[in-house]
């Protein structure tokens, strides 16, 4: 296994750049995840580290050698693409070792190899079976397992599972999670799903237009974002946002007809009658007696909490969990308080995290 250095990369086709200067440093052995929307550029850059893509400018390093411009087949990496892509003639063990007979390893290696990699994937009761035979997560595991024989020193995934229905997922990402704790391998994945995203990653790197917007821990992205977008993107119900206005030092008021205000007085606010965004996760409301008034609209019951949700005009619905009211039903009014250690503040000209 090895290090991956990306050092301003960047990708043009024609006159449109899709990749800008991306400089990332990935440890040996990390499990790092790309999220972000379609079209910010992730499977562009995941295509240029397996050199299915030419790189425009900057440079790859995998361990102590620059690969940049070396021949994908040369760059010591095995990529996993969305679609399982198994040969419906061959078998399991000869779908897996295909790539090992191309390349001329040796018979008794090659099966060492895949017997190895088929208990760990736990598919040595399923090597003699046609891919028609098998579920959508055992063809998934055999695809992972034709990358493991290669023994790459770093693992690509693109959206893996995003073939798969809700409950193999579920389970696929259990067994990936176990997969890279029992290689040790550096793997890096690449998803629109921030689910996926945080139950994986030891970093998750978010991407909007080409660009870096963060780079982290994942409770790190969720606790403590940059800016709107990775505050937006990263957490399911997203962060409530909502418009206000400066008043006095450490004190803002929401903008519409409540015109309800909100003291910070930690925070280095900008001047009174500047514009900011306060964010606050459906988690960390306090209901009251008093404070941001709304009316239930429509209440998801998980068992253990709920999530209520209103209309607001011109906005995103407010979501709020609520965890003491089982009862809780549409047209109920709640009244909402805003914690002042657990609201985010932004500012609303450049959409950054103010401090």
């Amino acid at each position: 296994m090895a290090q991956l250095v990306l050092s301003d990369l960047s990708k043009r086709f024609g006159a449109t750049q899709i990749i800008h200067s991306v400089s990332l440093d990935i440890e040996d052995g990390e499990f790092v995840v790309f999220v972000g929307p379609s079209g910010c550029g992730k499977s562009t850059l995941l295509r240029l580290i397996a050199g299915l893509e030419e790189a425009s400018g900057g440079s790859i390093q995998i361990g102590a050698r620059d690969v940049t411009h070396v021949d994908p087949a040369q760059r010591g990496v095995a990529m996993v693409f969305q679609s399982y892509a198994l040969f419906p003639h061959m078998t399991v063990a000869q779908n897996m070792g295909f790539g090992m007979r191309v390349n001329g390893v040796p018979k008794a290696e090659a099966r060492a190899r895949i017997e190895t990699a088929a208990s760990v994937l736990q598919l040595t009761h399923l090597l003699d079976r046609k891919p028609a035979q098998l579920s959508g997560g055992q063809r998934q595991r055999v695809a992972i397992g034709r990358a493991i024989v290669r023994q790459p020193e770093v693992f690509l995934f693109d959206e893996p599972l995003s073939n798969l229905d809700a409950e193999l997922r579920v389970q696929m990402r259990i067994e990936l999670a176990g997969l890279h704790e029992r290689l040790g391998a550096t793997m890096v994945y690449v998803t629109h799903d921030q689910v996926e995203a945080m139950t994986l990653a030891d970093k998750i790197v978010v991407l909007r237009a080409g660009r870096i917007e963060q780079a982290g821990a994942p409770l790190e992205l969720y606790d403590d974002p940059d800016n709107l977008f990775v505050a937006g993107f990263i957490g399911s119900p997203r962060m409530n946002f909502f418009d206000a206005t400066v008043v006095a030092p450490g004190l803002v008021r929401l903008a519409g007809p409540q015109a309800l205000d909100v003291a910070l007085p930690d925070l280095q606010l900008p001047e009174i009658g500047g514009e900011v965004v306060l964010g606050c996760r459906p988690e960390h409301f306090t209901l009251a007696d008093d404070g941001l008034a709304i009316e239930v609209t429509a209440v998801e019951h998980l068992g253990t909490s709920s999530f209520a949700y209103a209309n607001r005009s011109g906005a995103e619905p407010i979501a709020v969990e609520v965890r003491e009211r089982r009862d809780l039903r549409s047209g109920d009014r709640l009244h909402l308080r805003f914690p002042a250690g657990r609201t985010l503040v932004f500012d609303k000209r450049t959409q950054q995290r103010i401090r």
